[in-house]
């Protein structure tokens, strides 16, 4: 089995090197001047007690990988650039490749599937950085991140294709089993879910507050505004009939497994969003996290105006170049609908 894992930012950078590490075989997609640093320098991985490098193969685009049988794809993309990876990856690829999904929000896993038979979630719990080229940083040690996994959509089996076998009853529930005792080899904890969906809708509503993180920093005041966003998706998923972990479900299965320390004595210093606007990529997350609340808030006649305000002014940080932390948190509570 290769793993070929499409975008090596935080999350993909992380897994590739600790995959490597534990001796699979990893190809990288990646691209800009990441792509360039890794082809030249190799792909740095820091943690809070190691720092090293992995020379592994990365091509700039899906079609100049050499594909094989076997190969199981790590779509590790933002959820904007989904599509157009996915169609990247079909002109070349065979249709009942595994393509697991280690993204964050809820949309990835129905495109995949439009593409491609074998389709799997990932709920992922990885804290992680990524803000200099062909660096990435696994902030929480001595387990790097929580990478369950199950089968997409839950419970379904659809074609014999398999990593282990023929069944198709067997062969789902063994390649999602085999993907996470792949995790579990690099260091992470994972289990085999087939009700991965739930667990990512859990994790759909903490990342409502990635947008306000993003564009108020970490400061007093925005717990208040975060427990609104959250809140309001919960109203959501709840009017839309869409099933979701417990917050006691969540907290027991992340435990004391997930200790954040610093880096090299740099404390992680915010998340997947924040980074986005600190690397001024010109695009972020905002429209398939606070938007996918949205999305159901207006299909299911709920108001959720705390999360449209959110999702615009991410997009809004993301296309005029602001800096992550720049607005204050009184200026965001001022917006908000009273």
């Amino acid at each position: 089995m290769r793993f070929v894992v499409v975008g090596a930012g935080a999350v993909g950078g992380v897994i590739a090197g600790r995959l490597a590490g534990a001796g699979f075989d990893v190809t990288l997609v990646a691209r800009g001047a990441n792509l360039e640093a890794i082809r030249n320098d190799g792909l740095r991985v820091r943690s809070p007690s190691t720092s090293e490098v992995y020379r592994l193969p990365v091509a700039a685009t899906p079609g100049e990988v050499d594909w094989r049988p076997g190969d199981v794809v790590l779509l590790a993309v933002k959820s904007m650039d989904t599509a157009g990876v996915l169609s990247a990856i079909a002109a070349h690829a065979d249709p009942g490749t595994p393509i697991a999904c280690v993204q964050n929000g809820v949309a990835n896993e129905h495109a995949a599937l439009r593409m491609f038979r074998n389709v799997y979630g990932v709920c992922v719990m990885l804290p992680a950085t990524h803000l200099v080229p062909g660096v990435v940083v696994a902030n929480c040690a001595p387990t790097p991140g929580i990478l369950d996994v199950g089968r997409y959509p839950s419970g379904s089996f659809l074609g014999s294709d398999s990593l282990l076998g023929s069944d198709s009853l067997l062969g789902s529930d063994r390649t999602a089993a085999e993907l996470a005792a792949a995790f579990r080899a690099a260091g992470f904890h994972s289990e085999p879910r087939r009700d991965i969906m739930r667990w990512k809708y859990r994790k759909l509503l903490a990342n409502t507050g990635n947008a306000v993180e993003a564009v108020c920093g970490r400061v007093d005041g925005i717990d208040e505004i975060t427990r609104v966003v959250r809140a309001e998706g919960s109203s959501v998923l709840t009017a839309a009939g869409i099933p979701y972990a417990s917050e006691e479900e969540d907290r027991e299965r992340r435990g004391d497994i997930l200790v954040m320390r610093p880096v090299e004595g740099e404390p992680r210093r915010g998340g997947s969003s924040w980074q986005s606007l600190a690397r001024g990529t010109g695009s972020i997350e905002a429209d398939y996290l606070n938007g996918e609340i949205v999305l159901l808030g207006r299909a299911h006649g709920v108001p959720v105006p705390a999360n449209e305000l959110a999702q615009r002014l991410a997009n809004q940080f993301a296309q005029e170049g602001r800096a992550p932390g720049s607005l204050p948190v009184d200026e965001f509570r001022a917006l908000m609908p009273a």
